[in-house]
């Protein structure tokens, strides 16, 4: 099965030229990653719009946290499995493979975490995160009880729920433009 040739399914083009701002952005990318990803491409045809994405992406998987790397990234795919976000599964499952060393944990999140052999913390952190995608008018007090049996702060249950909020948001922007991921994340961690 080939890859399609484009980044979404709209006709919104990357500008022939990119801020300096954003081009710096693009090029750290190919540095570290060795690719810019395709959901910075399907932004950038606004570049305002590109640099909120940007600035809430980096804050929450990257900035300062009780929950580490690997954590948020099993939050992202267990979130995109739920909605069967094709890119955002591809992307963050090459994450949780690199993150974790191990391919299998990968895919079992990408699949079903429930088959994982997961920490009550893990558990407890993803069962929060996909009956939020799920039935988020649901959660309530003993919800985030767990979470506090489980050993997470009431700053963590925020930073918990503040990623799978994101990853829900991300994961209807990319249905619904057809974002396709970069065919790099197929092959990464593996």
């Amino acid at each position: 099965m080939s890859q399609p040739k484009y980044v979404t399914a709209l006709d919104l083009k990357e500008p022939a030229t990119l801020d300096a701002d954003i081009k710096k952005y693009f090029d750290k990318c190919v540095e570290k990653l060795g690719l810019v990803p395709n959901v910075l491409r399907a932004y950038a045809f606004d570049q305002n719009k590109l640099r909120g994405f940007m600035t809430f992406y980096n804050e929450l998987m990257l900035g300062e946290s009780g929950l580490g790397k690997l954590e948020r990234e099993m939050i992202a795919v267990a979130v995109s499995a739920t909605n069967r976000c094709f890119y955002c599964v591809v992307a963050h499952g090459a994450a949780v493979r690199q993150y974790s060393g191990d391919p299998a944990l990968g895919e079992l999140m990408a699949i079903n975490y429930r088959v994982a052999e997961l920490s009550p913390r893990h558990r407890a952190m993803l069962d929060f995160a996909v009956k939020m995608t799920e039935r988020g008018h649901e959660i309530g007090e003993p919800d985030r009880q767990r979470l506090r049996e489980a050993g997470f702060s009431d700053r963590d249950i925020w930073d918990i729920a503040a990623v799978a909020s994101f990853f829900n948001m991300s994961n209807r922007m990319a249905s619904a433009v057809d974002m396709i991921p970069n065919p790099e994340y197929h092959k990464q961690a593996r």
